[in-house]
């Protein structure tokens, strides 16, 4: 099993979180909320309106998101879904725990506690527009959130 880290459309809520609950895909448990250690700019990008972590460490906000217990096959449907690894990069990341709930820690350790350091992938990118670095940075993505950007689902895309 792999950690994985989300912060965009895959979250509980938001409009591909039934792909991670789509037994056909794989088994993706939920784990916990967790924030990145890193600042990295997290922008709503594109005709589509997608979220894109975009893989500039340093810059940005510390974005939250959360880390999901993904088996082989869930990972290698992630890596199809991210467009990995032509669109996204499916990269390590440090993060901070916020609240866990289940799962063992990393490498079989014990329930990390709140602000513990562990590292779980993500998908991040180094194929995105030099103009996207001067869009706003969001520490914490939500479709439905108050920027009025419509995200425009895969199946309703032209």
């Amino acid at each position: 099993m792999t950690h994985v880290f989300v912060y965009g459309t895959l979250k509980r809520g938001q409009p591909n979180y039934f792909r991670m609950m789509d037994r056909g895909n794989g088994k993706a448990q939920f784990c916990g909320s967790a924030r990145t250690v890193d600042r990295f700019p997290l922008v709503i990008a594109g005709r589509y309106n997608i979220p894109f972590l975009l893989n500039v460490p340093g810059k940005g906000q510390q974005v939250k998101g959360e880390v999901y217990c993904v088996d082989a096959q869930m990972l290698k449907f992630l890596d199809e879904f991210e467009g990995c690894p032509h669109m996204y990069q499916r990269i390590p990341v440090k993060l901070e725990v916020e609240e866990w709930v289940g799962g063992d820690g990393p490498a079989s350790g014990p329930k990390p506690a709140a602000k513990s350091i562990i590292e779980a992938f993500v998908y991040s990118t180094t194929t995105y527009q030099p103009e996207w670095l001067n869009l706003p940075y969001f520490d914490n993505y939500d479709a439905h959130g108050d920027h009025g950007l419509v995200y425009v689902d895969r199946e309703s895309r032209d």
